[in-house]
């Protein structure tokens, strides 16, 4: 009985927060997703476009460059002493 209660008190409660608050929230969280979304990690040409610092790179992007997603920042994929290959600030 008092569960059904508090479940009644919060649906009376969201009806009345108002429908203008919700939306605002929502297209912030969807600006920064596109924005992120619109940059996508793929090859042009014979450079990179939206890697991610540090990360591994694919076996094609060997000793290429490639720019970062965020900055902007050239970087190039070289391999470290350990074998790995990964995207280092050129």
């Amino acid at each position: 009985m008092l569960k059904r209660l508090i479940v009644s008190i919060a649906l009376v409660v969201a009806a009345f927060v108002p429908a203008t608050a919700m939306p605002a929230a929502a297209s912030i969280q969807g600006g920064a997703s596109a924005a992120t979304a619109a940059c996508t990690y793929q090859r042009s040409g014979n450079h990179w476009n939206c890697i991610t610092p540090g990360a591994y790179c694919p076996k094609a992007a060997h000793n290429r460059y490639g720019y970062a997603k965020v900055t902007n920042r050239r970087y190039k994929c070289s391999q470290y002493d350990n074998g790995q290959w990964r995207w280092k600030r050129a």
